[in-house]
């Protein structure tokens, strides 16, 4: 079955609680074709001569780009005789240092430090600038602009009909599915979650969860969500029912099969505003900060904590953590829009430059743990380059799942990084792009990373593993890695550009705006790189 088609296949169901009970259901087996790939047959491509010859080769790195789906399901062979419950948290504009296991003075998270304690982490995860476009690589593995989405708001926010989601293909592979929290891929009812491969819903479909439904408020409690599509008013703060509805749901269905389940939390997105007890131990605990938001800020995240230290131990008591793999990340940097106040990234970002909706580091490096014991190691660091493109292929090996025909994927599956940190890991070049007014036009706000650099724009260029704040400019020393990272970027774009649609190119042809002049600059693609160089420094020193 194509995993589009299984979400009109719905289960037999009655409503108890407010929720879609599901019958208990026999475990499918893998297609013919399925078996046939697994075996080895013909469609089947080693892995490390796949890489070689699926990936772009420039200068012997990889652009990140289109991979067949088949090619993971040789590997899932293995993975298949143990498919482990997936547990996905992805929390909303926390930061990579918004969290005291990595290094935030004033933040307290024990329950988070101890799963990162025990979890196999990404230190170098990366991610788009803002929420929609990374849920939309996160559901797709592929880089959103391929699946129409470009922006946080209005039709750039609807995630293409013809996207496949991870939610159908584990779905698909007999894995009962649900999503607890923000899903931001579309408001109209054919692109809403229940729509997309979840047996179960309860979410809010905006950026915000006090904007786009009547009736809430900026205190993020007692909101009215949507239960597959129909609407619920809800009792609490809103990230203690996005948990507690999870863990009903999970203690539900653990025993029909192995379960999905996607928590999206909305903090500590603004509006922010945490209940007392959580945000008053940050009271007056910020240098600089002279009313409640950084306060308030901290205290979402330690609700947040709060409530990962308690599903952690829902699973011990269910008895069920050694087969569940729970993965917690965010979907972007850290905001800087603090009104009279300091703002996260002034507070505590890691020594990174940039935040939210930036294409510089401290906007797309983002935490990354990946738990589960006796399979992964706990205390292990990953430093290779990862990123939201890749978490489709790992959830999809780990589950066994079937290849839905014709599906390319721009991710790789992280499993050989998970089972040994030192794993060959070719080099490859990830692109990110701004979203919005940024998406209109090639050259207008784009990084590309490879391993070791990052490249901003066409010219600055970083070694951000010695200078994650990107404080010297080093483009002059390594033009050849400038040219390739420049070339990379030519490619991604042609190669994405076709998926935003007449709507966005024909917001490309507005009238100019006053940055008209440097996006043209920034456009001249056929430049000498010297002539780039001297015409960007020359920019930088007379904006």
């Amino acid at each position: 079955m194509n995993p589009n088609q299984a979400t009109n296949n719905r289960n037999s169901t009655s409503k108890e609680h407010g929720m879609t009970a599901r019958t208990p259901r026999a475990e499918p087996q893998p297609s013919t074709k399925f078996q046939e790939i697994v075996a080895g047959g013909s469609q089947v491509i080693a892995r490390r001569t796949f890489f070689k010859a699926t990936l772009g080769i420039l200068g012997g790195v990889g652009l990140a780009r289109h991979m067949p789906f088949a090619a993971y399901a040789a590997a899932a062979a293995s993975s298949a005789t143990r498919r482990p419950n997936i547990i996905f948290i992805l929390t909303d504009d926390q930061g990579y240092g918004d969290l005291s296991c990595h290094g935030n003075p004033i933040l307290k998270t024990p329950k988070i430090d101890t799963l990162y304690a025990e979890s196999t982490r990404f230190t170098d995860f990366q991610v788009s600038p803002v929420c929609s476009p990374t849920r939309c690589a996160l559901m797709t593995g592929r880089f959103e602009f391929r699946s129409g989405v470009h922006d946080t708001r209005g039709p750039g926010q609807n995630m293409s009909l013809k996207a496949t989601t991870v939610a159908q293909v584990l779905k698909s592979a007999g894995y009962s599915t649900g999503l607890f929290g923000k899903w931001h891929l579309g408001e109209e009812k054919e692109y809403q979650p229940w729509q997309r491969g979840f047996d179960e819903s309860l979410s809010f479909l905006s950026g915000m969860i006090a904007e786009g439904m009547p009736g809430n408020n900026k205190d993020k409690t007692d909101c009215i969500l949507l239960r597959n599509g129909e609407k619920e008013k809800t009792d609490g703060w809103c990230t203690d029912v996005f948990f507690g509805e999870a863990i009903k749901w999970m203690g539900k269905v653990k025993g029909d099969g192995p379960f999905f389940a996607y928590i999206p939390t909305s903090s500590p997105h603004a509006p922010v505003k945490s209940p007392p007890e959580y945000s008053k131990p940050y009271m007056d605990k910020v240098p600089g900060s002279n009313n409640r938001e950084m306060p308030d800020y901290y205290g979402e995240i330690a609700n947040i904590d709060e409530n990962v230290g308690k599903l952690m131990e829902q699973l011990k008591a269910w008895k069920i953590q050694d087969n569940t793999m729970l993965v917690f990340m965010s979907d972007n940097g850290a905001p800087d829009k603090g009104k009279n106040d300091i703002s996260p990234v002034k507070s505590f970002n890691a020594g990174m430059k940039g935040h939210k909706g930036t294409v510089d580091e401290g906007g797309t490096r983002v935490p990354s743990f990946w738990y589960w014991p006796g399979v992964f190691s706990g205390g292990k660091n990953v430093g290779k380059l990862a990123a939201h493109i890749d978490v489709f292929p790992t959830f999809a090996e780990i589950a066994g799942a079937k290849a839905p025909q014709g599906l390319e994927l721009d991710g790789r599956s992280l499993l050989p990084l998970l089972k040994d940190p030192d794993a060959a890991w070719p080099d490859r070049f990830i692109c990110v792009h701004k979203s919005g007014s940024g998406a209109k036009e090639k050259g207008d706000g784009f990084a590309v990373r490879n391993d070791r650099f990052r490249m901003v724009g066409n010219g600055a260029l970083f070694d951000v593993k010695a200078d994650r704040g990107q404080t010297k400019n080093i483009i002059s020393e390594h033009k050849g890695v400038a040219t390739e990272m420049r070339a990379a970027y030519d490619q991604w774009w042609d190669s994405v550009r076709p998926g935003l649609g007449e709507t966005t190119a024909a917001a490309s042809e507005e009238k100019p705006d006053k940055n008209a002049k440097q996006k043209k600059k920034q456009g001249q693609q056929g430049q000498s790189l010297d002539k780039l160089i001297e015409t960007e420094q020359a920019a930088a020193a007379n904006p």
